[in-house]
């Protein structure tokens, strides 16, 4: 034997790092000799030899040892020698027959792991040197628990190693796992499962656990072995007798679920369910109002769910395959089922419940594909309908104010009961629009005395009605007049009866959003719109004693005033009147927390700027209404940017340039009220806006905070460039060379988009300002982007990647704008280091999004300038750097031509040698061929080849080419 030249000596000292306790030092000493040991020949043969004598105690260093043993096995099996690997069986069997004799068990966390060794060993050599590795385990075992312990492990092991479909297996690996099933079946599966039924019936009352375990193997074997070993009387007798036990029902329910779950023929299981089905109903298990345990009934609601779904499985198979009568005998046996399942949707456990919905929602999409339903099958509807009805409702447990995780369970269960109302829907829209009408009718009737539960489900489930019953953009109320009247009719009752003040925040929640939802049914019937928006105004919305429910009133609000803002003309003033007092900017220093949050202003100031900008009141009006809304933020802002400049504590600071970017924010929102039919101009507010940008403008000089006040005033630009037109462009150039000073890869990241949208808007309006800071910027870019960083510094890496992307998309805009003086004006020098840029763009830097930017602006450069009148030098450029270009980059190893960007870039890069074809002609074609390509050592005729390819007038043509060029040229 190997071992026997070597004493079992391991390093004491490193073995002491292994105690989680132990401190540094002897940690990494202990690594350090798991290392040594690891990738030694043979120094590992003494934790096998510690093993199979039992020499340490301590288990954390019997699991080192286990952990350089299944390291040996896992990585370098194929390299031991005979001897050693007949060392590590030994060791393994020795360890075993050991267990059986402690009086102990080794700790379960030691048992998994050796489990873990027996099942990698077993991978390793059953196939070629161990074939009787179970009936060696079984002979050695024999009755021994702690033996048997091991073996269900060691199955467990080998289950997660060959069979479990959640782990990712090379080919490789996938075809031994195949090869390992196969000759299982063959050899030993029958004497496996025959020790599983002597385990479970040996062991039933003495050692539950072992039992426990042992069902678990064989729900998990079941998959793929045969099932008549299992699917047969003695064995399911045998579960069923488990079912009663206390310690063992829920193992057997699993397993018995598993057998149900098998794939196979739809006849045969069809069969087998409604054999168990009869075997389980005779056995009183359908009895479940007498079940008290739910955690049994949770197991068996998920058996009853597979067997549900297993037999319209089967059912869709055979209606596929034309076999009419075993179909209908399969739906037969699926309605036999339905009073279970309405028992268990409906039982109170939402956890049982939860359970059936699968089965549930596949039943309903069976009745969905039958031409006509039955008496029986309505009332099955209807009865679904109530049982989802029933568990939408909160209990009296749920705790609005502060949810958590059971809360968090509730809100995800809803959400399946919604997937089966919506299909209801599809099965029977008027059964299911009836039942919500009698719920809503009666319950809105007796709200005053009703619990919040059943009026806010009441509420909810008119709300729902809304996405299950299908109208194209929300025109519930046309079209169809028995839906559009049930629904008026509700929702008049919803706005009429009272419920708004309904004393829980559920219920107002649920006010609001039904509303909004079905916010065209006021376009109907206008007269409820001022009831209505008193329920926004006052404290059943906007000032709520729930911070929840006035956050989301802040949203719905500005949503229902952007639909019917037509509608609201007489109310205009007064509503602006009533908010004014939640359009207030919440200075840093107030201690009183705010009705609304900064993020629920945003919503009321959009209310506000709608109002105003959609009234019919005379121009003057609007701008007077307008500028009342705007000033206070202004002159707030005035005064804190002045407080700033003084402030030297740095957390002041930072409350206060918070306030600053509020205000902003919140002018900025406003503008969002302007369309192309209503814009600032025809409104009067041109003034009002740009005294916004004169107040705040001045932030973007504060030598503090920068990065804050830089971000919201740039929004606040982008927003005036498209309400204000040309009347920004003034501010734009201070405003310009204020964001160039002292910045960051992100400031100028953010900056270049703005200098973007003002280039494609205003293009040669804008062409002088462009002229004069686009080298400013360039080398503002260029400076950020030669910082030296750190080599691992990832978020620095990222920005420099996001800021080139920036600066190519900035050069692509100025040269697609159509802007050829803004190039060709910055003077030779600067065009020719902007030029190589976008050279080393297109090569250099493995990033194919930046890439295929560069040769798009290479393809507008050689359309500009390379023709016969194009720029002196230009041609020179093209020769010597952009084919070169178009060759190089795609030559690249880090150029994937299997990854769909790359593909991109090497399409742009063929319109780049299109164009220059088309620039240049016949002299292209002769550098090509003569100059070129010979220098790329390409052959006479594939040169030839792809001249001719580039002359045809088909570009797809030309894609393809070069793709199927590059991929030969890498092989």
């Amino acid at each position: 034997m190997a071992c026997q030249s070597v004493s079992a000596v391991m390093d004491e000292q490193a073995l002491l790092g292994l105690n989680p306790n132990a401190d540094a030092p002897y940690r990494q000493r202990a690594l350090a000799y798991f290392e040594q040991l690891k990738e030694s020949q043979d120094a590992w043969e003494v934790c096998a030899d510690a093993l199979a004598k039992g020499i340490y105690s301590d288990d954390h260093v019997k699991f080192f040892c286990f952990q350089v043993l299944e390291h040996q096995i896992k990585f370098r099996h194929a390299g031991l020698s005979a001897a050693q690997q007949q060392l590590i069986r030994e060791t393994l069997m020795k360890w075993l027959q050991t267990q059986l004799m402690n009086a102990q068990p080794e700790k379960a966390f030691i048992r998994n792991k050796a489990a873990q060794v027996f099942a990698l060993t077993f991978v390793m050599e059953y196939l070629t040197l161990w074939p009787k590795f179970f009936f060696d385990i079984l002979n050695l075992v024999g009755h021994n628990p702690h033996g048997v312990d091991i073996y269900l492990r060691t199955l467990m092991a080998i289950d997660a190693e060959v069979v479990d479909r959640d782990i990712v297996h090379t080919p490789e690996e996938t075809r031994r796992n195949t090869l390992i099933k196969d000759s299982m079946r063959e050899q030993c599966i029958p004497s496996l499962v025959e020790s599983w039924f002597q385990i479970l019936t040996a062991y039933q009352q003495t050692h539950p656990e072992l039992t426990c375990q042992c069902l678990e193997v064989v729900g998990a074997y079941v998959s793929w072995i045969d099932l008549n070993l299992i699917a047969n009387d003695r064995f399911v007798n045998l579960l069923l007798s488990q079912m009663s036990m206390e310690d063992l029902r829920e193992e057997a329910c699993d397993c018995l679920f598993e057998i149900v779950n098998k794939g196979m023929d739809p006849v045969d299981k069809t069969k087998l369910v409604e054999s168990l089905c009869q075997v389980l109903q005779s056995a009183g298990f359908f009895n479940i109002e007498q079940e008290e345990d739910v955690d049994f009934l949770a197991k068996f609601s998920r058996l009853v769910n597979g067997m549900g779904q297993s037999l319209v499985l089967s059912w869709s198979k055979l209606v596929k395959s034309g076999n009419v009568k075993e179909a209908a005998e399969t739906l037969h046996a699926v309605e036999a089922k339905v009073p279970l399942l309405l028992q268990l949707l409906v039982h109170e456990d939402d956890d049982i419940s939860t359970n059936m919905v699968g089965f549930c929602y596949d039943y309903l999409h069976v009745l969905k594909q039958l031409p006509q339903l039955t008496e029986q099958q309505k009332a099955n509807i209807e009865a679904v309908m109530l049982a989802v009805m029933k568990k939408l409702t909160y209990d009296d447990e749920y705790n609005f104010e502060n949810e958590g995780e059971d809360e968090a369970m509730f809100v995800e269960y809803r959400k399946q009961l919604k997937m089966l109302l919506d299909r209801l829907a599809q099965v029977s829209p008027e059964l299911l629009l009836e039942a919500v009408r009698r719920v809503f009718t009666s319950t809105m009737q007796r709200w005053q005395t009703a619990p919040f539960m059943e009026v806010e489900v009441a509420i909810r489930l008119l709300y729902m009605l809304g996405e299950a019953l299908p109208a194209s953009h929300g025109a519930h109320f046309s079209g169809d007049s028995a839906k559009t009247s049930a629904l008026q009719d509700m929702m008049r009752t919803l706005v009429s009866c009272g419920v708004s003040g309904y004393q829980h925040s559920s219920v107002s929640l649920e006010f609001f959003e039904t509303v909004v939802r079905y916010d065209k049914f006021f376009i109907v019937e206008p007269q409820h719109i001022p009831n209505v928006l008193m329920a926004f105004l006052d404290q059943r919305g906007l000032r709520h004693s729930s911070p929840k429910v006035r956050s989301r009133v802040a949203y719905l609000f500005s949503r229902f005033i952007k639909t019917l803002h037509k509608h609201m003309t007489a109310f205009i003033e007064d509503i602006l009147t009533r908010i004014q007092d939640l359009l207030e900017l919440a200075p840093p220093e107030n201690g009183f927390p705010a009705l609304l949050t900064s993020d629920d202003q945003l919503f009321m100031f959009e209310a506000a700027g709608v109002l105003i900008v959609s009234g019919e009141s005379p121009v003057e009006r609007k701008q007077v209404l307008m500028r009342s809304l705007l000033a206070p933020l202004t002159d707030a802002f005035r005064l804190l940017l002045a407080k700033l400049l003084q402030e030297s504590v740095e957390e002041r600071q930072a409350a206060l340039a918070d306030c600053l970017s509020h205000a902003v924010g919140f002018a900025s929102r406003t503008s969002k009220a302007f369309s192309n039919k209503q814009t600032v101009k025809q409104c009067g507010c041109t003034e009002v806006y740009r005294d916004c940008l004169h107040s705040f403008l001045p932030a973007l000089s504060c030598p503090v905070q920068r990065g804050a006040l830089r971000s919201a005033v740039r929004s606040f630009l982008h927003r005036m460039i498209i309400c204000l037109e040309e009347e920004v462009l003034p501010f734009i150039p201070a405003a310009s060379e204020h964001m160039l000073k002292d910045c960051e890869a992100k400031d100028l990241q953010e900056f270049i988009p703005l200098i973007s949208q003002i280039t494609a808007k205003f293009k040669r309006q804008v062409s002088p300002f462009l002229q004069q800071i686009f080298m400013p910027l360039v080398l503002a870019i260029f400076e950020v982007l030669g910082r030296p960083a750190e080599e691992n510094d990832q978020t620095a890496a990222l920005e420099k990647q996001m800021l080139r992307r920036s600066y190519f998309a900035f050069i692509q805009t100025v040269a697609g704008s159509g802007m050829n003086e803004v190039l060709a004006n910055q003077g030779a020098e600067n065009i020719e280091r902007v030029l190589f840029t976008i050279i080393q763009g297109a090569v250099e830097f493995p990033d194919p999004i930046a890439q295929k930017t560069c040769f798009i602006i290479l393809t507008r450069l050689v359309e500009l300038w390379g023709g016969k009148d194009g720029m002196v030098g230009f041609p020179d450029f093209i020769y010597k750097h952009i084919v070169p270009a178009c060759f190089l980059a795609p030559l690249k190893p880090t150029f994937d031509l299997s990854d769909a960007q790359t593909v991109l870039t090497l399409s742009e890069c063929a319109l780049t040698l299109k164009m220059i074809h088309l620039k240049r002609g016949s002299e292209f074609i002769q550098f090509l061929q003569h100059e070129y390509l010979p220098s790329l050592q390409v052959t006479p005729e594939i040169s030839q080849e792809l001249c001719q390819v580039l002359q045809q007038p088909d570009v797809k043509v030309l894609k393809n080419y070069i793709k199927a060029f590059f991929q030969r040229a890498k092989l």
